[in-house]
């Protein structure tokens, strides 16, 4: 499985509004696994900034006025997302804002569901997490991720930190100990290791006829004295 992990900075916060997006970041994982390859691109969005978007971001008007436009970048993001399930935290406001800048450009190129499929990392944490704050930093720091970095938002950072969350969040392990809840409620001492992109795959051992029909005769054991085997249902 092919999922890019995506994040966007942008102008202001409203695309009708003529908001655009001015950086675009996205870390590839295939099986759950850092291939290694990024997609980063800053963007002219031919307006200016708003002040409060610079205090967010950090990034300047003077910065991008020799950056590309988006329409000169899209064909290469459009094919590096191709075929993948993009992993975006709040997907509506960056998918909203990609969406706004396709249509901007007249092409006929159409929407972003067009070559992607979309997972709500913020979605999902409100559905596990229910009355917590479920903010990148707020789950980086249930789920013990590193962000001392991030004094401000970048996008290529917060896919890469994104894309660690999501692995913790979907398939790791976080302490269960009373001693680790924080005073907010909050369970951290967790903690992710990232493996060699070239680590060879693990192998697959499985079993032989002879412990197939063994636990097989297990599980009818199971069946004749309880009478009700979950492993058979």
């Amino acid at each position: 499985m092919r999922q890019v992990v995506l994040d966007t900075e942008t102008t202001g916060i409203e695309p009708s509004l003529g908001h655009r997006i001015i950086e675009i970041g996205c870390v590839e994982l295939e099986n759950r696994r850092f291939t290694g390859k990024t997609y980063h691109q800053y963007i002219n969005p031919e307006r200016e900034i708003e002040a409060e978007a610079i205090s967010v971001h950090g990034i300047t008007n003077q910065f991008v006025e020799d950056k590309p436009v988006f329409a000169a970048i899209a064909p290469e993001f459009l094919d590096f997302i191709r075929g993948a399930e993009l992993v975006i935290h709040n997907a509506p406001f960056d998918v909203g804002f990609l969406n706004h800048e396709l249509a901007l450009m007249k092409s006929g190129l159409g929407v972003i569901k067009d070559y992607s499929g979309v997972l709500d990392t913020l979605a999902m944490a409100r559905k596990r997490h229910p009355g917590q704050r479920n903010s990148l930093d707020a789950l980086c720091k249930r789920y013990g991720v590193d962000n001392s970095k991030r004094d401000l938002h970048g996008a290529l950072l917060d896919a890469e930190i994104l894309a660690d969350v999501y692995l913790l969040m979907t398939g790791g392990q976080i302490s269960l100990s009373l001693a680790d809840e924080q005073e907010d409620g909050e369970t951290g001492q967790a903690c992710i290791q990232r493996l060699p992109t070239d680590r060879p795959k693990l192998k697959v051992i499985k079993a032989t006829e002879e412990e197939l029909k063994s636990h097989q005769e297990q599980l009818d054991n199971i069946q004749k004295s309880s009478g009700d085997c979950v492993w058979l249902q």
